[in-house]
């Protein structure tokens, strides 16, 4: 086990004025000169979080919906959705599974495993006309492209987080998970350690990579504030190359699906 101290205090520093992001970008070299032209830079230990859309945009993952022909399938749930039957068809496809639909929201189990609304099929800031961004096809893969940029212009080293928007069981309103990372290791387990008053912690696992993901979005935001890309600077992380995947649960352990 090992243990570690918290940080006494973080700073969150969202980059502004990046270019929209276009097919074929160099994500690491915008990043890099955006935070160079706030006069903050790159330093060692800073843990980048980039917007799964800005991460999408740039691989391509841009689906022009004229293109789509929906399904029959795509259709009746459009229907009963109340939803374009192209962009359902377009969840369809990045879906391994449906796992709920009702009042017009569709939950389903995404390829890569990913428990969450529309299959992270996203219409919002993913283009001018008629389209949708879907999930990178492996955000942790992603994540390390952008860290192995950062870290090969700047000589620091970092950590990189995708972060998507999703909802919880029970509770109102979205908050931004981590669904990729690099440089990082996403869960902190803090079982064994005592308590204030000596008492060992049996179940203590945190999710620190959802956690920063969560605070980079009060600088990032959801509509048009464009800025795809948080710095979070000061946060004592542990290192490591762990895919986000450990954070989700195995089914058998899941006590809503």
């Amino acid at each position: 086990m090992e243990v570690r101290a918290l940080s006494g205090s973080v700073e969150i520093i969202g980059i502004r004025g990046m270019p929209i992001i276009r097919p074929g970008d160099d994500l690491a070299s915008m990043i890099v000169e955006g935070a160079k032209k706030m006069g903050v830079g790159i330093k060692d230990g800073d843990v980048i979080v980039v917007t799964h859309v800005a991460v999408a945009r740039a691989e391509g993952k841009i689906i022009q919906l004229k293109d789509i022909e929906p399904s029959d399938l795509a259709k009746r749930i459009a229907e009963e959705a109340g939803k374009d039957p192209r962009h359902v068809e377009v969840v369809l496809r990045e879906s391994r599974s449906i796992v709920r639909m009702q009042n017009g929201i569709i939950i389903s189990k995404t390829k890569h495993g990913i428990v969450c609304a529309n299959a992270g099929v996203d219409a919002s800031n993913a283009s001018e006309d008629e389209s949708v961004v879907t999930l990178p096809d492996d955000p942790d893969l992603s994540a390390k492209k952008i860290r192995e940029g950062i870290e090969r212009l700047t000589g620091s080293r970092v950590a990189v987080i995708i972060s998507d928007t999703q909802g919880r069981p029970f509770r109102r309103g979205v908050v931004n998970v981590a669904i990729g990372c690099s440089g990082i290791q996403p869960l902190w387990d803090r079982r064994g350690e005592l308590d204030l008053f000596g008492r060992a912690l049996r179940s203590k696992i945190t999710c620190v990579a959802d956690e920063l993901c969560s605070a980079a979005e009060l600088v990032i935001g959801q509509a048009a504030e464009g800025i795809p890309v948080a710095i979070i600077r000061g946060y004592r992380y542990l290192r490591g190359e762990v895919p986000a995947s450990v954070i989700l649960r195995d089914r058998n352990e899941d006590l809503f699906v």
